[in-house]
């Protein structure tokens, strides 16, 4: 959130929390709930990154709940959304992480992986 110098209140970083991939809507919350349904996953963030083709590519980012050789893969995540939702639905890419950035409160920071993995 910002207020403006005439007191005008902005909300700022929630509109972000839906991707535009293709010209397509896409809730990232239906997504990360999807994800979230996998055993092996302990946290999620989903995020759309820019992409030249797609507009926003949808990005998951992803805490394992081990990182032994039962984790999963990048391409078995992406299976596993493509079995539960709609083709343009599923994640153009699967980053994982040890864990998500949070703010005081706890909230996940998706500008901060929007801007790690968009570099």
């Amino acid at each position: 959130m910002r207020v403006d110098e005439e007191g005008y209140i902005f909300v700022v970083d929630r509109i972000k929390d839906v991707i535009n991939t293709g010209g397509v809507m896409v809730a990232s919350r239906e997504v990360e709930d999807a994800l979230y349904t996998h055993p092996a996953v302990g946290e999620v963030a989903v995020v759309g990154l820019p992409d030249e083709r797609w507009i926003e590519a949808i990005t998951a980012v992803v805490v394992t709940k081990d990182a032994g050789p039962d984790a999963p893969d990048a391409a078995e995540l992406t299976q596993w959304v493509k079995e539960r939702l709609a083709p343009f639905k599923v994640p153009k890419q699967v980053h994982f992480v040890d864990d998500l950035p949070r703010n005081a409160s706890g909230k996940i920071l998706k500008r901060e992986l929007r801007d790690r993995f968009s570099a």
